[in-house]
């Protein structure tokens, strides 16, 4: 079924979408890497402790972190071959975290307890222990470990799922190119998330800037009376989950509260994808697409790429640069994380890597505040960005929480509306790591 009414939220903005470079490329498969580093904590929670050592011989597809923790999610290798070390690498969010490096074999020998299964054929319980022991988490780039949506606690009564494919970030193209040519795994992948759940109403939520992935997840959906596909407004951030419940449903998700407690739960259609690949293949969560974008780049490209692959090696892919990058982002230019170093790996939360040039990156000098308000238009959770970014700024941390600080989605809205170009989101984050500290002392 399809609804073709277009739908959306109050607030949002419209920053130049940016998808030329790449939206009409089909994924391709990137070369593997001789050497990966696969980071042992790749989602939000607690990192995993590794489970093989230095000399080992590993499979593709076998677990080599195990989680320490509920929210967390297994590791698996993405190559067989040599264990070389355990060592830290740089990470995408900054710092460093503890990797196993692994020299491929170019074999990709299958671990041998890899078996294709079938919906039918596993219960709701099953199907969520697949789900973990394949270590799948939200391909989106926030990266929540998925079984640990799939366990609503009992009081809260889920009666939908919801597919985001608005992808409303610019640039990234890598789900737009999933719909189109894997429309059929992101159902199956969904009926496998409605199943664990027990629920008989599920949406796919895509922005009407891609017409074709509406018409190709429609034609999928066909026969499918419990699954419709809702076309959206093009408007960022469409894809964040409680715009999209409000947009698609007209529930909305209260202050602190999460999607589970206005009974929705809510994944990214690559999330699906992934869920279907595990079922049908048996084989976990080793790789994922990730679209290489931006000016600085000779070649843009769609990638499916094993987990663990330097950006340094997805690079060279496309054919290097064609101009020495002014800023190198991991994820989208308005949520996505500048980079100081290629060395840092592909990561399941890795959507795009984008090489922009001085005349993408460019941002003018930072002005006083001229009180326009323009930032509280455009706030998608209706806060008032300027007064959090000053408290943040003075360090006044307290009133930067009494104002709502962590209600912030950090989609960067009001950085990018702003005339005066102030520092709004990343003051704003810096008062969340904040508050979110002195909470735990």
């Amino acid at each position: 079924m399809v609804d073709m009414k277009l739908l959306s939220f109050r607030g949002g903005t419209h920053p130049p979408s940016k998808k030329h470079f790449t939206e009409g490329k089909a994924v391709e498969k990137a070369a593997v890497p001789p050497i990966v580093s696969i980071p042992l904590q790749q989602h939000i929670g607690a990192p995993c402790e590794a489970i093989v050592k230095p000399g080992d011989r590993v499979k593709m597809g076998q677990k080599i972190g195990q989680p320490k923790g509920f929210v967390s999610a297994p590791v698996h290798a993405s190559v067989s071959g040599i264990v070389k070390s355990i060592q830290p690498v740089p990470s995408a969010t900054g710092g460093q975290v503890l990797a196993v490096v692994i020299e491929n074999d170019g074999l990709d020998t299958l671990y041998d307890s890899i078996t294709p299964r079938d919906i039918d054929s596993l219960t709701p319980e099953e199907l969520k222990t697949l789900i973990l022991e394949s270590g799948i988490v939200g391909m989106g780039g926030a990266t929540f470990p998925t079984h640990v949506k799939l366990s609503p606690s009992p009081e809260k009564k889920i009666d939908t799922v919801i597919l985001n494919g608005a992808e409303c970030e610019p640039y990234l193209t890598a789900d737009h190119r999933l719909m189109l040519e894997q429309p059929h795994e992101i159902i199956y992948g969904l009926k496998a998330i409605m199943k664990v759940l027990g629920v008989t109403k599920g949406f796919i939520g895509i922005e009407d800037n891609k017409p074709d992935a509406i018409q190709s997840m429609r034609k999928a959906a066909e026969g499918e009376g419990n699954i419709q596909i809702k076309a959206l407004k093009t408007k960022y951030p469409q894809g964040a989950e409680k715009q999209l419940i409000e947009a698609i449903t007209k529930r909305q998700v209260p202050s602190g509260k999460l999607p589970m407690d206005v009974g929705v739960v809510v994944n990214n259609v690559g999330t699906a994808a992934a869920i279907a690949k595990a079922i049908k293949t048996g084989i976990p969560l080793i790789e994922r697409i990730v679209t290489v974008a931006g000016g600085a780049v000779k070649e843009p490209k769609n990638l499916l790429v094993r987990i663990g692959t330097s950006f340094k090696d997805v690079i060279e892919q496309c054919g290097g640069f064609k101009e020495e990058p002014a800023k190198v982002i991991s994820g989208g230019p308005m949520m996505g994380l500048a980079q100081y170093t290629l060395d840092v790996p592909v990561t399941k939360g890795t959507s795009g890597i984008l090489l922009l040039t001085h005349q993408e990156a460019e941002v003018p000098p930072v002005q006083p505040c001229i009180r326009c308000g323009k930032c509280i238009g455009v706030c998608p959770i209706h806060l008032v960005p300027l007064n959090i970014s000053a408290f943040a700024l003075n360090e006044d941390f307290d009133n930067a929480e009494k104002a709502h600080a962590l209600d912030c989605i950090e989609c960067g809205s009001c950085s990018y509306i702003c005339p005066a170009k102030r520092p709004l989101l990343q003051s704003i984050r810096m008062a969340k790591r904040a508050i979110i500290a002195n909470r735990k002392k």
